[in-house]
């Protein structure tokens, strides 16, 4: 008998040693909490998938056939591994979406600003440490359209024996936002690009990659959670959409805020809340009404003005233990699509759940306008070519600069000293001040053009930076949710019209701290960071039309003194153009 037991206990040991080792291989994996620092390998295969929604059959790529893509799980300070195989017939790249990879810029993934694509048939592998760094993220591709349908989640847990400084959920769940086109995305691009004009709404919004009953064939296509009467649920929102803002909202219930781009802040609870693209919201929302469905709604927040949209509300499910399966569900309340106010209310009330260290003493002071723009129109071919305001070709811009992408890896031409990719001339201030907001030329004739170039900001390791972003109504007002790569900032202050630094309230005790803000319509956001991440970081608009425009410029960030803020050598495995 004693045998039996010794065999059965190393027979157990053996078992979870081997579970143990391959589970953090299993794409998904939750991890256990437990102390020290992991690391975390992922396999992601870039495949091309058939999937049949709104009636139509259609090949769409994805990772490893999965539409959302596989959740990667960690915890805060890991270091986390993704091998990336290109099987697709699309060049790919992987951005870690608020990852701030800390002395990894090699591996942030923005095409042809960090690294050359990986081609049909070739891998990469993506290494970052989650240095600090907790909550919710998410990785999308970050090359032409993909992004389109290559996304997914990032979940990084607290260390262990440190909670959660709010109510612990009874489940979590996570919810990404997401836009469905039929037609082939990469094809689309190129034909919008080509036209000079706009690009057409979505076919379906999508919470999970399900449309909701709303939409043709889609009854059955509907995301649902099973809420037990009287617990506290977790969500993790993720807007992952191309080129859309979004409003969510669950009938009858109050969604607390709770943090913010993996950023803890004080609890806020809201009717619904918006996201635009880039952004993460956690929110924590009680069963504590009559057993019933209530819907979850996920619909537009239109800010810019004589613009097609999809204006069908995607729908899932919050549904009650015990409520009837084929009941009606009771309607979600969205804001209507061009609620500017309900967009800003939002942003107004978010503050760092603890007094922060904002930097004070400003080393570089920037300031920058970003818009649209209508170029003069040089085809020999205008009314297929220059489909844009008075037959003009649109364009995005920052500083009146559209962002001209180059053939070549920005960073890798910086780091070896390879000349003729890119310029270190982006102005720091507008090239010309005027009334932004109320007094742009938005009127062809009216010199509505931008200049073009791969031009790129330099900033001295350990720089103090505070940098005003200035919303312009060249064409016309919009949101715009701008995201910069390997940083987060504290959005210090935050208003409509023109930027005024006699009145403009800063708010230098407990700012947000984000990755992604929402400059808002005919407004303005400051934001402070210090520049202690070596490399070429991206920043730009969240909206994917508005990058392919140019709406975007590159920050090089100079190596430090010491051997921990210097970018280390590129790995042997970087794709090459």
């Amino acid at each position: 008998m004693k045998n039996l037991v010794t065999t059965l206990f190393i027979y157990f040991l053996v078992i979870l040693f081997l579970c143990n080792k391959h589970s953090k291989y299993v794409v998904g994996f939750r991890p256990q909490r437990r102390g020290g620092r992991s690391t975390r390998f992922y396999d992601f295969k870039v495949q091309t998938t058939r999937i049949t929604k709104l009636c139509n059959t259609k090949d769409i790529p994805t990772i490893n056939g999965l539409y959302p893509g596989p959740v990667v799980y960690a915890q805060e300070d890991d270091k986390v591994i993704v091998r990336v195989t290109n099987e697709s017939p699309y060049n790919i790249t992987i951005h870690w979406h608020g990852i701030r990879q800390r002395l990894s810029c090699w591996s942030d993934g923005p095409s042809y600003i960090t690294q050359c694509p990986i081609q049909t048939g070739q891998n990469f592998s993506y290494e970052f440490t989650l240095v600090q760094q907790k909550g919710t993220f998410f990785w999308h591709a970050h090359v032409s359209w993909l992004r389109a349908t290559v996304y997914g989640a990032i979940v990084v847990y607290p260390k262990k024996g440190v909670p959660y400084p709010f109510k612990f959920p009874y489940e979590e769940h996570i919810i990404i936002l997401g836009e469905f086109w039929m037609k082939d995305m990469v094809q689309i691009e190129q034909a919008v690009l080509a036209s000079g004009g706009a690009p057409p709404p979505a076919d379906a919004f999508t919470i999970n990659g399900q449309p909701g009953p709303n939409y043709n064939c889609s009854a059955d296509d509907i995301f649902k959670i099973d809420a037990v009467p009287g617990k506290t649920y977790l969500l993790r929102l993720i807007n992952a959409a191309l080129n859309q803002e979004h409003f969510v909202a669950i009938a009858n219930h109050r969604l607390t805020i709770v943090e913010v781009d993996a950023e803890y802040t004080k609890p806020l609870t809201m009717d619904r809340v918006m996201l635009g693209p880039g952004q993460t919201l956690n929110v924590l929302v009680t069963a504590d009404k009559p057993i019933a469905r209530y819907s979850m709604a996920m619909g537009p927040y239109q800010s810019a003005k004589n613009v097609s949209f999809q204006n069908i509300t995607a729908i899932a499910y919050f549904q009650y233990f015990g409520a009837t399966a084929n009941g009606l569900s009771l309607p979600a309340a969205l804001p209507h699509f061009d609620d500017h106010l309900a967009a800003k209310t939002v942003m107004d009330g978010l503050r760092s759940l603890n007094p922060v260290t904002v930097p004070k003493d400003i080393d570089r002071n920037l300031f920058v306008t970003i818009g649209l723009n209508v170029q003069k129109c040089r085809s020999k071919n205008p009314q297929k070519d220059c489909q844009a305001k008075g037959g003009g070709v649109m364009a995005a811009s920052m500083n009146n600069i559209s962002f001209s992408k180059p053939n070549f890896s920005i960073l890798e031409a910086y780091y070896k000293n390879i000349s003729g990719y890119f310029t270190q001339d982006f102005p720091g201030v507008p090239l010309k001040f005027y009334d932004f907001v109320n007094g742009a030329p938005n009127n062809p004739p009216n010199d509505t053009n931008s200049l073009n170039g791969t031009r790129t900001y330099v900033l001295d390791y350990g720089t103090k930076v505070q940098l005003i972003l200035q919303d312009t109504s060249t064409v016309s007002t919009e949101n715009h949710p701008i995201h910069l790569h390997g940083y987060s900032f504290y959005v210090v202050g935050y208003g409509t019209g023109n930027y005024d630094p006699d009145t403009a309230n800063f708010n230098l005790v407990d700012p947000p701290y984000m990755n992604t803000i929402g400059v808002p319509v005919g407004g303005w956001a400051a934001i402070r960071f210090v520049a202690d991440n070596p490399g070429a970081w991206f920043m730009h608009c969240h909206l994917e039309i508005h990058l392919s425009w140019g709406l975007s410029v590159v920050l090089i960030v100079k190596n430090g003194e010491g051997p921990l803020e210097r970018l280390p050598h590129p790995p042997k495995d970087l794709p090459r153009c």
